[in-house]
């Protein structure tokens, strides 16, 4: 009995070495099969010709993008004011936002300007062309109803930037498989719906055929053309804002240094005219600043939560919409000074009377 336990302990160490002995000899020379294959170098790739004409780069690639658009590029175009100079920058004008060598236009640190004289003519021919025969009612009613809602899927939401370059992309994007792109303007542009209006005609070409409050429907045209729509390099990324002259004098224009300080203390110590939210619907502001002038000599608007750089956006816009002078800028509250026009028209009373009398 003890010579059988010894045999069965035995056996099963002489079948795994006979089984291992028979796979040894059918051994697979495939070096990818797992998992009795033997380890073996990967098969060397064939070096290819370097001369080859198949493997040679494109030479269109290098190529800076050109660009037929009639406008000068910018970052934003309602919310910077060409005319104005800066007068300085946060960082070197020559770091194109386009990229290095991506654009055939040289990049000033606020724009690129186009090389080549423009003819508005050939431009409002080629946009009347693109437009066709104006809609007729029932057919902008028909485009109205279908995209006004606030779940159409053609929209584009337009922020404190404006109407930006890269956005002009995005409307032809959405043009390709809609008729018209809903846009929905919040932040400082809302304070001129007229001025985003006309950026958003010019720049992309189509037609605004709805505007109500804060939304705007643009239309393509009849005879646009997805295939033939105009090449719009992108920014790859947002510049640095140039520095401006300061918007605040320490002496307002007109008044002394101790009559500036009056007006300043009496507007933080007034009720605010209006307290605005962030990003929010700026569409009557300047009406109701404008009204508040005909009595008041200094209005205050509350920005509290705005942030300090809408908050000063805010006050240069107003300062050329109502008109008027901001005086101050503190805590994120923006107080306004309508400007002696009162004694303007005094005077220019006084000169009529004189005149009248002299030539009587």
């Amino acid at each position: 009995m003890a010579l059988q336990i010894q045999t069965l302990t035995i056996r099963p160490k002489k079948y795994f070495l006979c089984f291992s002995r028979f796979l040894s000899q059918f051994l697979s020379r495939d070096p990818y099969d797992p998992p009795f294959s033997p380890s073996s170098k990967p098969p060397k790739l064939k070096k290819t010709n370097k001369k080859d004409p198949s493997h040679a780069k494109d030479p269109t690639l290098n190529r800076p993008l050109k660009s037929d658009l009639h406008f000068d590029f910018r970052y934003s175009y309602s919310e910077t004011n060409p005319s104005v100079e800066p007068i300085g920058f946060r960082e070197p004008p020559r770091f194109s936002p386009f990229g290095p060598g991506r654009l055939d236009r040289r990049w000033t640190g606020t724009s690129a300007p186009a090389q080549q004289q423009v003819d508005q003519e050939s431009v409002a021919q080629a946009r009347s062309r693109v437009l066709g025969d104006p809609l007729t009612e029932e057919e902008v009613a028909e485009l109205v109803e279908h995209y006004r809602h606030s779940d159409c899927a053609s929209q584009i939401n337009l922020g404190k930037g404006g109407v930006t370059h890269n956005m002009l992309d995005d409307i032809h994007n959405h043009w390709k498989r809609a008729e018209a792109v809903r846009i929905k303007c919040l932040g400082v542009p809302t304070l001129d719906m007229h001025n985003v209006c006309f950026h958003l005609e010019d720049k992309s070409g189509g037609k605004v055929i709805y505007q109500h409050i804060n939304v705007v429907l643009l239309y393509r045209g009849r005879n646009y053309d997805p295939n033939n729509r105009p090449v719009i390099p992108l920014m790859l990324w947002k510049p640095y804002a140039p520095i401006y002259p300061k918007l605040v004098k320490n002496v307002a224009d007109g008044l002394t240094f101790e009559e500036t300080k009056e007006m300043r203390n009496r507007g933080l110590n007034s009720p605010p005219l209006m307290k605005l939210t962030r990003n929010g619907v700026y569409v009557n502001v300047v009406a109701r600043v404008r009204e508040a002038f005909e009595t008041e000599e200094v209005v205050r608007l509350d920005c509290t939560h705005v942030g300090t750089s809408d908050c000063k956006k805010v006050g240069l816009r107003l300062k050329d919409l109502v008109p008027c002078v901001p005086i101050l800028f503190k805590d994120e509250q923006i107080i306004l000074w309508r400007g002696k026009r009162e004694q303007e028209q005094e005077s220019n009373l006084l000169k009529e009377d004189t005149s009248a009398k002299m030539l009587g």
